[in-house]
This record gives C-alpha cells, structure tokens and sequence, in this order.
C-alpha cells in the first residue's frame, strides 16, 4: 500500500477542541420541499460517522442523500432524510431528540460505542441476559435454540437474527420468570453447554460454532455484522446459489486510486432499501478504514454511494488483493439484511415458551426463518420472522394461508410480501421497540 501523510491529532487536543467547539446541529425543513436537511458540524474524532449514522438510522429516517467531509480536524456534513412515509421531520420531539443526540449535550455519552469483543459465554446487562451465538445454518436451527432456553424457564424479550452464506448469528436478550437476569454461574454454565451442542451439531469444516458474548453494551445490528464479519461469511460468496444470491440483489461495486488526492475511492450501486448507508459504513469502519468525503444518493429504485476513503495508518489500497477483500466485505454487508420475499409479523401476549412455539409451527409447516427479529413492549411480544422454504425457494400462499389460520387462533398475524428494494423499516412494530443496549438513543429516551 502506498504510505500517505496525513495529520495527527493528540487525543489531550481533540478533547479540548471539543470543549472550546461543541459539535452544531440544525433541522432544516425549508430548504428542500420534500425532505428534512440534518446538518452536522463538530470536530472530528475517529467514528464519528457512523455515531451519526446509527443514530439516523435508529430513528427510522429515510437516507436519501448525504454530502460528507471530514478532512483535517473537522467533520462537517449534510442529511437528506424522510420518515417512513416519505415525509419531512416536522415532530418538535423527534427534532429535540435529534439535537441532543447529535448536538453538545452528546459529548461524554459513551452509549453509542462498541466495546471490543471478548469470548466469556453469556453476560448480564440489567434485568436481561446477553447471549451471542454463530454457527452454520440449517433448517430448524431457531426452533432448536429457542426450545432450549423454553425448556430452561428462560423468556427471550429481544432478538435479531440474521443469516447469510449458510452461517447464523444470534444476539438473543433473556430473563427468567421472575424477569430477572441469568448471573448464577452455573446457570450460565448450562445455557452454553446445551447451546453449543446445538451449533456443534452443523460446524462447518474450520469455522467453529460458539456461543459467546461482547464486553460492555453495543448496538445489536452493528454487533451482527462484527460477529459475521469475524466468522469470514463473506468468504466464498462466489459459490452460492442464485436462491440465496438472485441477480436482482448483486450490488456493483468498484474501487479505484485517486492519486492527486491521496484516497481511494469505493463505489457502490445497489438496489436501495433501509440502512443501507449504515450496513456500508459500519464495515468499513470495522475493517479499519476511514471516510474522508462520501456522497449519497437514490435514483428511483437504485442508490449510488461513493466514499473516499484511507486506512487508518494513512494508506489507500493498491493491492488487487486489498481491493477484492473490500468489495468482497461491503457486499456481504449489503446481503446480510436482504430478504425478498414474505414476512410474518405476530403479535402475542409474552410468555415464556412463546418463541419456541411459533418457530416450532414454522418449522412443522416446512419454513426455514432466514432473518427475524423479537422484542417486546410492556406485556405484548412483537415477532418479524423473513421464511423461505426448506430449500431455500418462495414460500407458496396456501402454505402461509394455512400457518395464518393455526397461529392465528392465540395471536395476531399479518403476511407481508417484501420487495428487495423496500426503503421502509422491516416492521413499525419490530424498528421501533427493539432493544439497543447501550446506544445513545436509549440514555436520552430513558
């Protein structure tokens, strides 16, 4: 890699050119006639883009341009964004909470950062149990991990689930019948022994199945891309099929060297859908590298995004090899939250068991989940499940006729046919009460 000379900022120095320059944030709604500008001007510090972005995306805004700049030690840019509608952010509590997050009173708030990752087994945050899984996928394997912690008196009040290259990642929050936290040791000892033998069940070759858990709080979409990043799901992507890979979702990606400038430059083309811009930055910053200047934008059903960008010890990508890892990682980033096809959304009162119970019926009904999401509000447990068949084709309506009526007797259920190019949050239920431990969001909504 070509070496590049650029700044460095002593930490003692960045701290006090925050205080003397507090970060400034405006609403702007009269400017553009059909979207909101954020605008975003603070000194630079490492990260922060993707604070910025995280806290927009958690917001459920609408990306639908973005001008970024960050050379020197300033970082200044500009948001175009909707709600999911495809309105302006007129709320004045929405437009408050926007400010506080992004704004002065941000500054020492450490909730929106990751922790590294350290491999102890499960851990406690509050009155929930933090479980992290990943192993190779198969048919059934939810029902399975969900009839383990059922069997175990343990309720599951929020989860993601993502998959993507035949390998899953959990990040699952329990408690038991008293909705307390797991933190007897023994207890904890079971829950990973019988997890484990679960994913041990389909390892696959050098990548070895675990259950595990991050250090400190972190965002739960932000750790599913760390987990599958560090599992290499990326790797190999040339040899899946068209059911998991279909034409219509393969991104265009290309990097090329900006030598008067000192960069390279990543673009992408892709269809658009929700948290696309959070997906693409969040692995470039995993992957070490940061953006200088980026620009964002959506032509109908297709976005285009180039970010212009070093590695973190000042070096551009020169090496074919180098170049082909990155566009190999962003476009895993880009898949892992790509479901065409139906959704289940349910609606039930939470109990214990009660994950165990749909996902067994979807499974008895020949459905494999490929992405889901659980969280619970107050008494009511709201659950996102993206099904495929068991062999990884549509799922055929009579099927889902058929499940509607047998869940339908205990709980509320609603089918929805997903476009790949879908700019809308998954679910309103599932995007706005799943839990963020740890983010920002969360200490200024508490």
């Amino acid at each position: 890699m070509a070496k590049v000379c650029w700044p460095y900022f002593d930490p003692e120095y960045e701290n006090f050119s925050n205080r003397l320059n507090p970060p400034r944030v405006s609403v702007d709604n009269a400017s553009c006639h059909d979207c909101t500008l954020i605008k975003v001007d603070s000194a630079n510090k490492p990260g922060i883009l993707l604070e910025v972005v995280q806290i927009l995306t958690d917001l459920d805004f609408i990306i639908t341009k973005a001008y970024i700049s960050s050379d020197g030690g300033w970082f200044m840019d500009v948001f175009h964004v909707t709600d999911q509608q495809g309105k302006k952010i007129t709320d004045s509590k929405t437009i408050e909470l926007i400010e506080k997050a992004l704004g002065p009173k941000s500054q020492g708030k450490e909730g929106g950062k990751s922790c590294p990752g350290k491999r102890v087994g499960v851990h406690s945050v509050g009155d929930y149990t933090a479980i992290e899984l990943i192993g190779r996928d198969r048919p059934g394997l939810l029902s399975e991990i969900s009839a383990v912690l059922a069997s175990l008196n343990y309720n599951v009040v929020a989860a993601e689930v993502w998959t993507h290259n035949h390998r899953i990642a959990c990040v699952l929050y329990i408690n038991d019948t008293t909705n307390q936290a797991v933190d007897d040791p023994k207890r904890l000892s079971l829950i990973e022994e019988q997890l484990n033998n679960i994913l041990r069940g389909c390892e696959d070759g050098e990548k070895v199945a675990r259950t595990s858990f991050s250090m400190g709080f972190t965002h739960m979409d932000r750790r599913l891309h760390q987990m599958l990043f560090a599992d290499r799901d990326y790797e190999g992507s040339g040899l899946t099929t068209e059911v998991d890979n279909p034409p219509s979702f393969r991104p265009k990606i290309t990097i090329e060297c900006c030598e008067e400038k000192g960069y390279s430059m990543v673009s992408v083309r892709c269809k658009d859908r929700a948290k696309l811009m959070f997906d693409i930055v969040c692995t470039l910053t995993d992957m070490q590298y940061v953006v200088f200047h980026a620009t964002i934008s959506s032509d109908g059903p297709y976005a285009s995004q180039e970010y212009f960008i070093r590695h973190m010890d000042g070096c551009t990508l020169d090496t074919e090899g180098e170049k082909e890892r990155v566009v190999k990682c962003i476009e895993a980033a880009i898949r892992r939250r790509v479901s065409e096809g139906v959704s289940l959304e349910l609606c039930a009162k939470d109990r214990v068991g009660l994950l165990s119970e749909v996902t067994r019926i979807l499974r008895e009904n020949g459905l494999t989940v490929c992405r889901a999401g659980v969280s619970t509000r107050g008494e009511q447990a709201l659950n996102v499940f993206y099904v495929r068949d068991a062999s990884g084709n549509p799922v055929d309506m009579k099927t889902i006729e058929a499940l509607r009526k047998e869940i339908g007797k205990t709980m509320m259920v609603d089918v929805k046919r997903v476009p790949a190019n879908a700019k809308a949050p998954e679910s309103k239920g599932w995007a706005k009460t799943s839990f963020f431990f740890g983010n920002l969001l969360e200490r200024f909504l508490n």
